[in-house]
């Protein structure tokens, strides 16, 4: 068990407590013991001096991609869970879209071994929601779930079978479980490679439709109120598809949807020039649909961030944008891009961004974690919400470096994560601006 950490001098800030306030917290034998003001730790504590920081509950990111098994030279578990501590996310949960795909209990148990052998983000597994991905049959999801698959998706595919989408969110009622759902139409795709409109015709590019997103999510929607399931929407980049998660959630079905930060901060725009490190599905929309999920996410029709991060080696990014694949990471400037896009437009308070980062990924999916609560666990993010960084992909920890945020200047920047009360990631001196330089700073121990 890890050295007891007394946090001092933070602003604690945990939006599921209505906490925002000058405090310390305690973290001892995996847990956070105490949080409030005037709290002493015993003699053997270390003490972290975190003046002028926010401490609040590690992020939650419910969709990435760490390629392993299978595509290793991408990104495995061990550096996805790294990458993501990095980006003061404690927990992850990773697609089933792996080779061969997370569709059986042996591959479940895989992927919850390696996460734990990590020793960074906590690692979950969502399981095949269809054998092999191909949207026919349906896994055995009682035993999915029994090893540790703590969702059902075919993320990477759609769940184009409304049958079988219905008797999945019938069936997962029984385990608990959501279903995750890429909405994509692929008739309507018709194999496009990024939005349709002006800027796919000036480029001679195939254009996929909002309709595309739109018209799966409505149908989804309509199941999950059937059904009385829980449907939760990925990757929502299309003013259509909020609209149908609005009237659905007015109607009482049980359905939440995430927003990538990259549909929060780029447009078709990004596209120009052939930037295949812009390409990904659902493709980058227009100004009026950015502008309406950023909306979304504000009123609560849109419920999480969630990062979606789908880590390329360069060499396939390379390609003719026909020919390279989608996709984008981004666990290590997930905050830098919320607080730039979100926070300082007004759209956010820093709050409200932890609720969607934090506190809300856990209430919707029913996790332990996502609060600063004493008794619950010691995963804790402090940032400098503040920092001014520039983003350099050759720092990241991730295995891949696919960002079309590439010398973007974001702001707020993750300092130390801890996990289960042990620190996974502290920033580097070097990477510390300089009015965090001095003497008194590091012998307190200060981030």
């Amino acid at each position: 068990m890890s050295r007891p950490a007394l946090l001092v001098g933070g602003r604690l800030l945990d939006p599921s407590q209505g906490l925002d306030a000058p405090g310390t917290i305690l973290i001892r034998d995996g847990r956070i013991e105490a949080c409030g003001p005037d709290i002493a730790g015993p003699e053997e504590a270390e003490v972290v001096d975190v003046g002028g920081l926010v401490v609040a509950p590690g992020f939650i990111d419910v969709h990435v991609h760490f390629r392993e098994p299978g595509d290793e030279h991408k990104e495995t578990i061990q550096s996805g869970a790294k990458c993501a501590v990095a980006g003061g996310f404690t927990t992850v949960w990773t697609m089933p879209n792996t080779d061969p795909p997370i569709d059986d209990p042996a591959a479940v148990g895989f992927v919850r071994a390696s996460g734990e052998r990590a020793r960074g983000a906590r690692v979950f597994p969502v399981g095949a929601a269809s054998r092999g991905l191909r949207g026919e049959q349906m896994t055995e999801v009682g035993e999915l779930v029994a090893a540790g698959a703590v969702a059902v998706s075919d993320d990477g595919n759609p769940i184009w079978n409304a049958g079988l989408l219905r008797r999945l969110l019938e069936y997962t009622q029984t385990f608990g479980v959501p279903v995750l759902q890429h909405a994509e139409d692929r008739d309507l795709a018709c194999g496009g490679v990024m939005n349709e409109g002006k800027v796919a015709t000036a480029l001679g590019l195939r254009g996929v439709p909002n309709a595309a997103e739109a018209g799966m999510v409505a149908r989804d929607c309509l199941i999950a109120e059937l059904t009385g399931g829980h449907l939760h929407v990925c990757h929502v980049s299309t003013r259509e598809s909020v609209e149908h998660i609005r009237r659905a959630k007015e109607r009482a079905a049980h359905v939440t949807a995430e927003v990538t930060p990259h549909h929060l901060a780029l447009t078709e725009d990004a596209v120009r020039f052939y930037r295949t490190e812009a390409k990904m599905n659902p493709p980058l929309r227009t100004e009026d649909d950015r502008a309406a999920v950023i909306e979304a996410l504000a009123d609560g029709t849109i419920d999480i961030i969630a990062t979606d991060h789908a880590p390329h080696h360069y060499e396939e990014k390379e390609r003719e944008f026909d020919d390279a694949p989608f996709g984008v990471v981004g666990l290590e400037t997930a905050l830098g891009i919320a607080v730039l896009e979100l926070v300082e437009t007004g759209m956010l308070t820093l709050g409200e961004l932890v609720e969607r980062l934090s506190c809300g990924p856990a209430r919707i999916m029913g996790l332990e974690g996502g609060t600063l609560r004493p008794g619950s666990p010691g995963d804790i993010v402090v940032f400098d919400p503040a920092e001014r960084w520039v983003v350099d992909p050759s720092t990241f920890l991730s295995g891949s470096h696919n960002t079309p945020f590439l010398g973007l200047e974001l702001v707020g920047r993750v300092r130390a994560t801890w996990v289960g009360g042990e620190l996974r990631f502290r920033l580097p001196r070097e990477s510390s601006p300089a009015r965090r330089q001095s003497p008194s700073y590091a012998e307190k121990g200060g981030l």
